[in-house]
């Protein structure tokens, strides 16, 4: 395989405190990496250095020469006065710069680097890059090309990012959180997008069904060192706890050489330079081994919520809606005891207006939220993350309560329950500014439960935090003893944690479904193959119909000879083409192929989709006549 970028040796620290030290990988055509870790570790200053946005201390990042590579940021910025078109156009690319060179010499009188340019244009398929940009913001659902960056909500902002990135074709993409922010939709449609795709791929995302379908290989940053993984993500997880089990196996052992040894360093102190110096030092390395604890934050939390009522809240007939976009309408539901509702939909069908209107933010058109007397919301919002950057992390949550009741008479102190939440005792003892951003939604998430709520609504809460920290919510929140609504777009959180589904369709249509996200899509999946089967049952009895009704419409021109054997021609290969690239998606899924085949099936599903494109654009063509 062709080697697109070699990591080497790479070390970055920030004073004291070393992010990764002489870690060593690399990136190869067709490879698709996701990178683990958790927060305050290193994985997007690491994705920075590469990109060329921030410095190392040593080591070194190679790029193959005339690579075409692509970086999303976690928090794209553009101009605010810059419209949606312009945004696309707003890229350091080579193709850009290009576009750029040839509108520079055909607005001045010297033409003599047009020819040059010419070539360059044709060779880059630079003609086509707009066109291609209106193509990509429309699959990516963003149609007002003229709107302005400063107008777009966070999801549409994301999206116009990625197609800045994916309309220049590159061939590595380095992506940062790609799919916080996106809805449902969106995400999958990414996801679909880089599985059948060749594009090499480093990704950073806490998305875990994402990475189990898309990434062929996951590097997994702990302890300062690197580990690779060659497999998906459920690989990972199954390889990872084999690494874990025998690194405990070495400390439990080192432990036990270690009493030995301390023994033997005991004995006669007053002759201890007599001792060897071999034995010495080896002492101090089993010393080391033996310290070391593999806590991935698995620690039991019971926690004894405050008393809840058998009334929780009642929804009475609420209209709401913004000019023409309906978010309820004559709204009516009873909320049970201990319910866990996950709320899901697309940007902008009213997910959030919901959640301020039962907290009381936003007030509805018509009808009521009636909430019962006890209720004690610990409510986890999008924008709420407001610290004092110069107090310690120890007292920000030590402000709200000294202890967290864990019922039966028994409390947890404030240092416990953030070493729950992975929070260390030097970390708690750090100030504010000091942490990243995903440590200081963790930071955010331990107030809002420090303060023993019994109904948690947590809005998008999975934007920005680690699988690890992930993997601790979820438990925490399986085994609360209390009312949840969750606003998220991960999937595999909301497999875990809810018992039932409120879909935003749009337009003040909702559904309430019975089981988890995976469940509602099943379910989804039968009736839209219901719907297509029954739309074309329908179809030849409409033509029938259209035909009896208007017999006086002018006729179409009728096919050729030739122009039917190739309509006949397409109409018996597309169904073949389809057939082959479903089985190579399923090939592809399975996670069993070799590196060599895998490459072979990525670039062959490539060819099969463009393929696919031309005739059923021909076949629109010739049906047309």
């Amino acid at each position: 395989m062709i080697s697109y970028l070699q990591i080497d040796s790479l070390t970055k620290s920030f004073g004291d405190l070393v992010l990764f030290e002489n870690i060593t990988f690399g990136i190869a055509q067709g490879q698709k990496i996701g990178l683990i870790a958790k927060n305050g570790t290193g994985k997007t200053t690491l994705l920075n250095i590469i990109a060329g946005d921030e410095d190392h201390d040593s080591g070194a990042v190679v790029f193959r020469n005339g690579l075409r590579v692509g970086y999303l940021e976690q928090m794209p910025h553009y101009p605010e006065n810059l419209t949606v078109l312009q945004a696309c156009f707003h890229s350091s690319n080579e193709t850009v710069r290009l576009i750029a060179d040839y509108e520079r010499v055909m607005a001045s009188e010297n033409h003599d680097e047009l020819q040059d340019i010419l070539i360059r244009m044709d060779n880059e398929k630079a003609w086509d890059y707009e066109r291609k940009a209106k193509q990509i913001l429309s699959q990516l659902k963003i149609t007002n090309l003229e709107q302005q960056i400063k107008e777009l909500s966070g999801g549409q902002l994301k999206r116009v990012a990625l197609a800045n990135v994916l309309i220049t074709d590159p061939e590595l993409i380095i992506m940062d959180e790609p799919t916080n922010h996106l809805d449902l939709e969106m995400t999958e449609w990414l996801e679909g997008y880089l599985s059948r795709s060749n594009i090499s791929l480093l990704m950073v995302t806490h998305d875990r069904y994402f990475l189990d379908r898309v990434c062929t290989e996951i590097i997994e940053i702990d302890r300062q060192q690197l580990f690779q993984y060659k497999g998906n993500y459920s690989y990972y997880l199954e390889k990872r706890q084999e690494r874990i089990e025998m690194s405990n196996t070495e400390v439990e052992r080192a432990g036990n050489l270690l009493k030995k040894e301390l023994d033997w360093m005991r004995r006669q102190p007053q002759a201890r330079g007599t001792k060897a110096k071999y034995r010495i030092d080896a002492y101090y390395e089993l010393e080391k081994k033996a310290q070391q604890q593999h806590d991935a934050g698995n620690v039991s939390l019971d926690v004894k919520a405050s008393y809840i009522g058998s009334k929780i809240f009642e929804a009475q007939h609420v209209y709401k809606s913004f000019g023409d976009l309906k978010i309820l309408e004559d709204y009516s539901y009873t909320f049970s005891r201990y319910e866990k509702l996950g709320i899901v939909g697309n940007n902008g069908t009213g997910k959030s207006t919901y959640i301020k209107m039962l907290m009381g933010e936003v007030a509805p058109d018509a009808g009521c939220f009636d909430v019962g007397e006890t209720i004690r919301f610990g409510y986890y919002s999008q924008d709420g993350l407001s610290f004092d950057d110069q107090m310690k992390v120890i007292d920000v949550v030590q402000d709200i309560a000294e202890f967290i009741d864990l019922g039966d008479g028994k409390s947890m102190s404030v240092s416990q329950f953030l070493n729950y939440f992975l929070f260390t005792p030097e970390k708690q003892h750090s100030y504010v500014y000091k942490l990243s951003g995903g440590e200081k939604r963790r930071l955010y998430l331990c107030t809002i439960l420090m303060r023993n709520p019994n109904f948690l609504v947590l809005d998008e809460p999975t934007n920005d935090l680690d699988i690890i920290t992930l993997n601790v919510l979820e438990e925490y929140l399986r085994t609360f003893k209390g009312c949840v609504i969750v606003v998220s777009h991960d999937r595999y959180f909301m497999d875990k944690v809810v018992d039932h589904l409120l879909v935003f369709r749009g337009q003040g249509a909702l559904k309430d479904f019975p089981g988890n996200y995976t469940q509602y899509r099943d379910w989804k999946e039968y009736q839209d193959q219901l719907d297509r089967e029954a739309l074309a049952a329908a179809q030849p009895k409409q033509a029938v119909v259209e035909k009896i009704v208007a017999p006086t419409v002018e006729s179409k021109r009728k096919l050729s000879f030739k122009e039917k054997r190739e309509f006949e021609q397409i109409e018996a290969e597309l169904p073949l083409l389809e057939a082959e690239k479903t089985a190579l998606e399923t090939d592809l899924s399975s996670g069993t192929l070799t590196t060599e085949v895998l490459l072979t099936k990525s670039q062959r599903i490539a060819e099969l989709i463009d393929l696919i494109d031309d005739k059923t654009m021909r076949w629109l063509e010739l049906s047309d006549i």
